[in-house]
């Protein structure tokens, strides 16, 4: 009875598979996202093609019962042994579970909100550009004009909107130190002004 057992996993993986491809697109669709996240668009047409594929198999075991390609479905029911049929249990798990998940991060997992946002990204990159360099522009013309108060109060105000832009992108764990992020090259020593290492 392993084909049995495989022909319920089966309907159970089309079933969630299709499910999941139908929220991600729906959302790409209402975002206006269809064209600009391809990696959303191209992980719906995952689970559509597995949706399909699991469902061919419940649909081929099945329309023996009906009369209906009786030899075809009879030797893929026979072909069945009991590996096969627990990995289409442990695939209809997963896709359960998928679905249990979406309660608890419902705000997350909100169809193509499980992929990264491009259009936002580069709005907080253009924004974190603006802020550090119209700090920096004025902090080097109090400089020039000998405005030191003024200098610092520009430099502390970008820094500190840089550091809000920058956390807002990390996320919701920005309380905690990031494991794995790791800059690409070291840090440049800050530059020392040549009036200074002359006078040393």
């Amino acid at each position: 009875m392993g084909w049995l057992v495989g022909l319920v996993g089966n309907a159970v993986v089309a079933v969630a598979y299709l499910s999941i491809a139908t929220v991600i697109a729906r959302s790409l669709i209402r975002s206006g996202q269809t064209r600009s996240n391809p990696l959303a668009a191209a992980t719906a047409a995952i689970f559509v093609t597995c949706g399909i594929h699991h469902g061919s198999h419940t649909l081929h075991m099945a329309l023996p019962w009906i009369g209906v390609e009786t030899e075809r479905g009879l030797a893929m029911r026979a072909s069945y042994d009991v590996t096969m049929a627990i990995w289409d249990v442990v695939t209809a798990a997963v896709g359960v579970y998928y679905w249990s998940l979406r309660r608890s991060y419902a705000p997350l997992m909100r169809g193509a909100k499980l992929f990264e946002d491009l259009r936002q990204r580069e709005q907080q990159a253009l924004e974190l550009n603006d802020s550090v360099l119209q700090g920096l522009v004025v902090a080097k013309l109090a400089l020039d004009l000998g405005e030191h108060d003024r200098a610092r109060s520009a430099l502390e105000s970008s820094i500190s909107s840089a550091s809000a832009i920058i956390t807002d992108l990390l996320g919701p764990d920005r309380g905690r130190p990031a494991t794995g992020l790791l800059r690409s090259s070291a840090a440049l020593p800050p530059r020392v002004p040549q009036a200074a290492e002359d006078g040393a």
